[in-house]
């Protein structure tokens, strides 16, 4: 307690209110500036990259780490030091992440209870660029299947056509077909039908590997991605899908459903060719697959370019 007698305690103790009312007017400040700032983006790298900013302002800091499954994200600023306080992010109704603070020397409780505040404006921006996320890849996913919609396959292979034009990676594309699939809805039902689907999506993703990507094209019709793979490739997939698939028993009350496929392949090995032509040729590949009695693959061979004349 200050000895108010002498005026010395009163000098001090005026002083120390003096200096919690800086630093309250000083965090307040950069709080609101915070707020203002976190309002620009819906992206966690850049929010993340705001506060950092804003936040060396009031406490000196080496980096941070951010983690947030849901976010299917992991930041990383700055540089990692011996000292850290950690924290997880969450509103009521909401798991925000986890985000760690390094410092050389330790943080006092006051620099704790700094960042603690500052935190605080950061969860909504946060919560916001989840649901944000969550909306565009809910976008690009088939509701029912869950694999990616028609969308989502063709942005897909304007990144593959990309990576061809720059690092010559050719890449191989799958359209399959399940046979005889108005049958199955006329006898079954289309509650079994679309069960049919769910199984058939699932299988290739069990089977494809996990650097290939499935959608659904649409209807009954599915469509595999394959990166740094060629014709030959594509085809050993397909028939190891096609084997896969007709394994499938689905039980129906006292009845069995046993779905084929049939699968058309195509690759694209030249960056001059477009990609509705790398589509047309893996359809082709297909139909060619039902003319044939279903249940088997086809390729189509990837087209060549040069001196502008289209070589087979």
């Amino acid at each position: 307690m200050p000895d108010l007698s002498t005026g010395i305690g009163s000098e001090a103790l005026a002083s120390e209110l003096m200096s919690d009312q800086l630093a309250n007017s000083a965090l307040l400040e950069v709080r609101t500036r915070l707020a203002h700032a976190l309002q620009i983006s819906l992206d966690a790298q850049e929010l993340l990259s705001v506060f950092y900013k804003h936040s060396q302002q009031l406490v000196s800091y080496q980096g941070l780490t951010y983690e947030s499954s849901e976010l299917d994200k992991v930041v990383r600023i700055g540089q990692r030091s011996l000292h850290r306080c950690h924290y997880t992010l969450s509103l009521p109704d909401s798991d925000l992440g986890e985000i760690t603070f390094y410092r050389k020397s330790r943080f006092t409780e006051s620099q704790q209870l700094i960042l603690e505040t500052l935190l605080a404006s950061l969860a909504f921006p946060l919560n916001n660029a989840k649901k944000y996320q969550q909306a565009m890849k809910m976008a690009l996913i088939d509701p029912l299947t869950k694999v990616g919609n028609r969308s989502a396959l063709s942005a897909a292979l304007e990144r593959e056509h990309q990576l061809l034009q720059r690092n010559g990676k050719a890449f191989a594309l799958i359209m399959l077909d399940i046979d005889h699939f108005k049958g199955i809805n006329d006898e079954y039902g289309h509650s079994r039908g679309d069960e049919v689907l769910i199984q058939v999506a699932a299988t290739v993703e069990d089977v494809s590997r996990g650097t290939d990507m499935t959608f659904r094209y649409g209807g009954e019709e599915f469509a595999l991605l394959l990166s740094a793979t060629g014709a030959a490739g594509g085809l050993i997939t397909a028939e190891r899908l096609r084997r896969a698939v007709e394994k499938l028993h689905i039980r129906v009350a006292d009845k069995t459903i046993q779905p084929t496929i049939s699968l058309g392949v195509s690759s694209c090995v030249d960056a001059r060719e477009e990609l509705n032509l790398v589509l047309e040729r893996a359809d082709r590949a297909l139909y060619d697959a039902k003319r044939q009695g279903r249940n088997r693959s086809c390729c189509e061979p990837a087209q060549i370019y040069l001196d502008n004349t289209a070589k087979v």
